[in-house]
């Protein structure tokens, strides 16, 4: 089954982002568990997540992604932002086992702001080993970085490095997004199978869970992070489809994070990207 869906507002409540979901024939979707800069998370609401555990069954949606805010950074020099990190992570895990047992939750490993990748990697370490729990069926995913500023997680061994400090690295792994490896540098358009097979030798393809796809409005390498519309950045359509084909990751969820406006521009992406679907 192709799983390809956008990431959806859920203000309306998830019921709602589900139908969504299906009217623009998408089969998963992606989320913020709160506000993407920062904040206090809205209650659920037990009526809709009983709508919605229908409401998902009809529309045939299996996976959901959460995401966390942008403000997260649990290896900030600043010890509130480190502890406000601590206290979102906890929560949105929380919440994740009440909205839909056995999902995802994507996160941004976070800035080192001066500190050094070194020291990034264990406090983050040290974040996951306080909030993940034996019991939790949600996984936890660390992102692939463009690698702009202080940011950690551009290269493969960043995120490989956090993942082996983690003591219940059986609840974590990684979600690829296409714009920041290539921005990272990884030219998944001229060597998709070289990127894998770098990627598999330093963290492991077992690690991989999901696809961010997104095409780039600069080349590869420039370490900007600016997300474009399928097939109008510097990766392309046929490179970017290429990816949802590709053996090692055509069964993964993929998820379009590109610049629309209004809910027709992912209609036509994920029409397009299923009409170039191999068999």
């Amino acid at each position: 089954m192709f799983t390809i869906g956008c990431h959806l507002s859920i203000a309306k409540g998830f019921a709602a982002a589900a139908r969504d979901a299906a009217s623009i024939g998408a089969n998963t979707f992606q989320f913020f568990t709160r506000n993407p800069r920062g904040g206090k998370a809205k209650e659920l609401d037990p009526a809709d997540l009983e709508t919605f555990a229908r409401v998902r069954a009809e529309a045939g949606i299996e996976k959901i992604l959460a995401h966390a805010p942008y403000t997260l950074n649990p290896c900030s020099s600043k010890p509130e932002t480190r502890e406000f990190a601590l206290q979102t992570l906890a929560s949105d895990l929380d919440r994740m086992e009440r909205i839909m047992p056995g999902q995802l939750y994507n996160m941004h490993p976070g800035s080192h702001v001066g500190q050094g990748p070194e020291r990034a990697v264990d406090l983050i370490a040290d974040a996951l080993n306080a909030v993940l729990a034996p019991e939790q069926t949600t996984t936890l995913l660390l992102e692939t970085m463009a690698g702009k500023g202080s940011e950690v997680g551009r290269t493969f061994e960043e995120i490989a490095a956090i993942i082996e400090r983690v003591d219940l690295d059986s609840h974590v792994g990684v979600c690829l997004d296409t714009c920041h490896v290539w921005d990272g540098g990884y030219d998944i358009a001229a060597d998709i199978d070289g990127v894998l097979e770098q990627f598999d030798r330093v963290i492991g393809l077992n690690r991989l869970r999901v696809i961010h796809l997104n095409d780039s409005k600069n080349p590869c390498g420039a370490h900007k992070d600016r997300h474009e519309k399928l097939g109008a950045g510097c990766i392309g359509f046929d490179a970017l489809s290429a990816v949802t084909n590709h053996p090692a990751l055509r069964d993964l969820p993929f998820y379009l994070e590109t610049p629309h406006d209004n809910l027709a521009g992912y209609a036509r992406e994920i029409a397009s990207l299923r009409a170039a679907r191999r068999a």
